[in-house]
């Protein structure tokens, strides 16, 4: 039983879940999430996102947060109940969720790094195919790939964009990343690679005059990269909350099975 004290409430601006913090306001005294032990998150999977990056800036990756639904999906999230808040905490089941660390290059010379929770994902800017060279390790594995892009995701974001792109889901606690190509046309046959993620993963794109590349780590995108890489952040690892009978780990197990 862990006895979090200092508690942060946090909502989206969506009215669910404003009205949902309305009812959680009276529950204790609520302090700043940089002062907390706990963050209480009320919203969708893109609000914990946002949540998740905000920590990470302020440097409180060790602080865990335990989400609840109030959006679409709620993949990251716990069930919203406005009752037996203290019980369900003292209960919850911690996971680690380490991020990846996406570098990237402009065609002008720019290097912006950023942390990428679910993936990292390369798109072509214009109706114009783009082309990219994949290394892993410093070791060219595919001298031209030509595509809508690619992306690269952690086992947590696995059954995101990912799953959508065709990818393999990732078992929590796998050590492996996924690299899976968005609309491959060359190689055609090629759908991808599930990789140590221990692994440095670079990207660089083939003519990006003429064949521009966004990169996209989560939800802040960069235009116009010449050059990607990508490996995980260990430093950075956060804890996510759940309810044991609704733990991350077996929700991504089961998501195998779904129809």
């Amino acid at each position: 039983m862990t006895d979090y004290v200092r508690r942060a409430l946090v909502a989206s601006a969506t009215p669910p879940a404003q009205a949902a913090a309305a009812q959680l306001a009276d529950l204790g005294d609520w302090v700043e999430p940089e002062e907390a032990d706990v963050v209480i998150a009320l919203g969708g999977d893109g609000f914990m996102l946002q949540t998740l990056h905000a920590m990470l800036e302020r440097r409180k990756p060790a602080v865990p947060v335990f989400g609840m639904n109030l959006g679409t999906v709620g993949f990251l999230m716990n069930e919203w109940r406005h009752h037996g808040l203290e019980d369900r905490l003292s209960r919850a089941k911690p996971f680690k969720v380490t991020p990846l660390s996406m570098t990237a290059t402009g065609i002008d010379g720019r290097t912006l790094t950023l942390p990428a929770i679910n993936e990292v994902s390369l798109l072509r800017e214009t109706r114009q195919t783009a082309k990219l060279e994949v290394t892993v390790n410093d070791r060219v594995v595919l001298a031209e790939l030509a595509c809508d892009g690619i992306l690269v995701a952690t086992p947590a974001g696995s059954t995101a964009y990912n799953l959508s792109a065709q990818g393999p889901i990732l078992p929590l606690g796998s050590g492996m990343v996924a690299l899976t190509p968005i609309s491959p046309f060359r190689p055609r046959r090629w759908r991808g690679a599930i990789l140590p993620d221990k692994a440095r993963i670079g990207i660089r794109v083939l003519d990006p005059g003429k064949r521009p590349v966004s990169a996209v780590a989560d939800q802040r995108e960069i235009r116009d990269v010449a050059q990607v890489d990508i490996c995980m952040d260990r430093a950075r690892e956060l804890t996510l909350l759940f309810d044991p009978e609704h733990a991350l780990d077996d929700r991504i197990t089961m998501e195998q099975f779904a129809a």
